[in-house]
C-alpha cells in the first residue's frame, strides 16, 4: 500500500491515511515520541479479559488543599483591612493582585507541565505557596500584601491545569467527568473547613497574633504539610507510578488510549500553539472562562461583604458560608456524574447548571434587604460556579489533542479566566453596598453568556463529528466508540484538526 506523507505533521512521521489494524502499533514506538507509546506496543500480549480485570486497580483520588484561594475572604471578615489600611477600593486591588500573578504566569506554567515531570512541579509549587501563605502574617502594608498576593498567584497557576493533565493520563473520556468534578468539589471541603477555622480562630484569646493573621498561618502549615504528601504519593505518569505493576501500566496506557491523545509528548510545536489561538472551540471556552472568572473573582472575594451587608456580624458572615461548601461539595459531582452518564450531554449540562446561580442574582437585585436570609440563601447559590468551571476543563481536556495545542489551550483558557477575576474582584464597588448592582448586573451578563456559547460549541462539534463521519467514514472503532486509527494518530501528537479520525465529545 503506497505511503503519504502528512505535511501537518510536526515530526514528519510518514503515515499510512487508510490504516485501521492494531498490528500497526508495532512500528509506533519507533516512530512516536509519546512516552507511552512503547507500553501501548505490549497492548496485544493481554487478552481482553485481563485488561478488564485489571482496569478497576489502577484508578487514584487526587485531593489537593484550595484553601489559601479562600483565606483573604475569611481575612476580611476581621480587621485585616483596617489593620493594612485597605480602604477605598484598596482591598478590591488586593484581591485582585493575585490573579494579575496568575495571568501572568498562566501561560509558562503550562508549558512548564508539559516539558517536566507534572507530579514533582506541582509538589514543589505547593511547597512555595504555603511558605508565602504563611509570609502574609509579617505584611504591615498595602504594598507588601500587594507583593505577596501576586507572588502567591504565580505558584497557583499551574496547579489546575496540573490536576487536568493529571487526569488526562490515567483516566478515560466517560470517567473524566465525575473525578474531574470530584477534584474540584474538594474546594466546596475547603470552604467548609475555611469558614469554621475562621469561625474557630476568630474567639481565639489570648494569642499575640490577630485573628486574620492565625488564619494565614494555620492554612499556610496545612498545604506545608499537604506538599510533602502530594510528592510522596502522586506519580508523574502511568510509566512511573510506583503502585502499579509492569502489566498494569501496560493496562493503564491502553485504558487513555481511547481518548487519541496520547499520554506526554515533551516537544513543543509553534504551529499546534498557532492552531490553538485560531482554534473556534478554545475561543469559545475561553470565554466561558472569562465569565467564570468575573463570577468567581467577585463572589469568592466578596462572599463575606455581602453577608454582613445583609445584616450579619463578621463572626457570623464567616460561619454562614459553610453552606456554600456543602453546595459545591455536592452539585459539582452529580454534575460530573450525569456528563459521565449521559453521553454528549457536557455541554447541555454546563448550559443547564448556569440558570440556578442565574436565579439567585435577580434574587439578591430584586429581594427585599428585610428579607435578609433569603438574601443569604441566593448568596450560597453563588457557589455552584465550580460546575462550569469544571465542564470547561473537561472540553478542554477531551476535545483539544496535540499536547502543545492542549498546553497553550490550557494557558489561554487560563489566562481569560485570571483576567475574569480580576474584573470581577472590581466590579464591587464600595458605595455601592451592600446591593452591588453594578457588580450583580455584570455576574448576570457572565451566565447568559455562558449558557448561550456552551449550546453554540455544543452544535459546532457535533456538525463537525457529522463532516468527519461523511468524509471518512465511521472506520474500525474499540467498544467504547473510539475509532482505532484516530488511537494510534493520537500517540504521534496530531492535533485534533489534523486527525481526522478525532471524535469530539459533546
Amino acid at each position: 500500500m503506497e505511503k503519504s506523507h502528512s505535511p501537518d505533521s510536526p515530526d514528519g512521521i510518514t503515515r499510512d491515511p487508510h490504516a485501521t489494524s492494531i498490528g500497526d502499533t508495532t512500528k509506533l514506538a519507533d516512530n512516536a515520541h509519546d512516552q507511552g507509546a512503547q507500553l501501548f506496543q505490549e497492548v496485544q500480549e493481554y487478552t481482553s479479559e485481563e485488561l478488564e480485570a485489571e482496569s478497576t486497580r489502577i484508578c487514584i483520588t487526587y485531593m489537593i488543599q484550595f484553601l489559601d484561594k479562600l483565606s483573604l475572604n475569611y481575612a476580611s471578615a476581621y480587621s485585616f483591612k483596617e489593620d493594612l489600611g485597605l480602604t477605598g477600593q484598596k482591598y478590591a486591588w488586593t484581591a485582585a493582585i493575585f490573579n494579575f500573578g496568575y495571568l501572568f504566569w498562566a501561560i509558562p506554567a503550562n508549558l512548564l507541565i508539559q516539558r517536566l515531570p507534572v507530579a514533582k512541579l506541582t509538589g514543589s509549587m505547593i511547597l512555595l505557596w504555603s511558605i508565602v501563605l504563611i509570609c502574609h502574617i509579617w505584611a504591615k502594608n498595602y504594598a507588601g500584601i500587594l507583593v505577596l498576593r501576586f507572588i502567591l498567584g504565580m505558584f497557583e497557576a499551574g496547579i489546575s491545569p496540573a490536576i487536568m493533565s493529571i487526569v488526562s493520563m490515567f483516566y478515560k473520556r466517560s470517567e473524566q467527568p465525575i473525578r474531574m468534578c470530584v477534584f474540584l468539589s474538594f474546594n466546596g471541603m475547603a470552604t467548609m473547613v475555611g469558614a469554621l477555622l475562621g469561625y474557630g480562630l476568630g474567639h481565639a484569646e489570648n494569642t499575640s497574633l490577630k485573628s486574620w493573621k492565625l488564619i494565614f498561618l494555620v492554612i499556610g502549615l496545612l498545604n506545608f504539610v499537604w506538599c510533602w504528601v502530594f510528592l510522596w504519593f502522586v506519580p508523574d505518569s502511568p510509566m512511573n507510578a510506583k503502585f502499579l505493576s509492569h502489566k498494569q501500566k501496560v493496562i493503564a496506557v491502553h485504558r487513555v488510549s481511547e481518548n487519541m491523545i496520547g499520554v506526554k509528548n515533551k516537544s513543543f510545536v509553534w504551529s499546534q500553539a498557532l492552531e490553538a489561538v485560531l482554534d473556534v472551540k478554545v475561543l469559545a471556552l475561553a470565554i466561558m472562562g472569562l465569565s467564570c472568572g468575573v463570577i468567581n473573582g467577585g463572589v469568592s472575594n466578596f462572599a463575606s461583604a455581602l453577608i454582613k451587608g445583609f445584616g450579619f456580624s463578621g463572626i457570623y458572615a464567616t460561619l454562614l458560608q459553610l453552606p456554600t461548601g456543602a453546595f459545591e461539595f455536592v452539585l459539582v459531582p452529580l454534575c460530573g456524574l450525569a456528563a459521565g452518564y449521559f453521553r454528549d450531554s457536557r455541554c447541555i449540562i454546563l448550559a443547564v447548571i448556569c440558570l440556578p446561580p442565574l436565579g439567585g442574582l435577580l434574587g439578591i437585585r430584586l429581594t427585599s434587604l428585610d428579607h435578609r436570609w433569603t438574601l443569604v440563601g441566593c448568596t450560597w447559590l453563588q457557589f455552584i460556579v465550580g460546575a462550569p468551571v469544571i465542564l470547561c476543563w473537561n472540553l478542554l481536556v477531551t476535545n483539544i489533542a496535540g499536547h502543545t495545542k492542549r498546553s497553550f489551550s490550557n494557558g489561554l483558557w487560563f489566562v481569560f479566566y485570571a483576567g475574569g477575576n480580576i474584573a470581577g474582584a472590581n466590579i464591587f464597588f464600595t458605595r455601592e453596598a451592600p446591593r452591588y448592582f453594578s457588580a450583580l448586573t455584570g455576574l448576570i451578563v457572565c451566565y447568559c453568556g455562558m449558557f448561550v456559547v456552551a449550546l453554540v460549541l455544543r452544535q459546532y462539534m457535533w456538525w463537525e463529528n457529522r463532516r468527519r463521519d461523511k468524509k471518512i467514514g465511521e472506520g474500525v472503532r474499540t467498544e467504547e466508540g473510539a475509532d482505532m486509527q484516530g488511537i494510534l494518530e493520537g500517540f504521534t501528537d496530531r492535533t485534533d484538526r489534523s486527525n481526522l479520525h478525532f471524535r469530539y465529545a459533546l
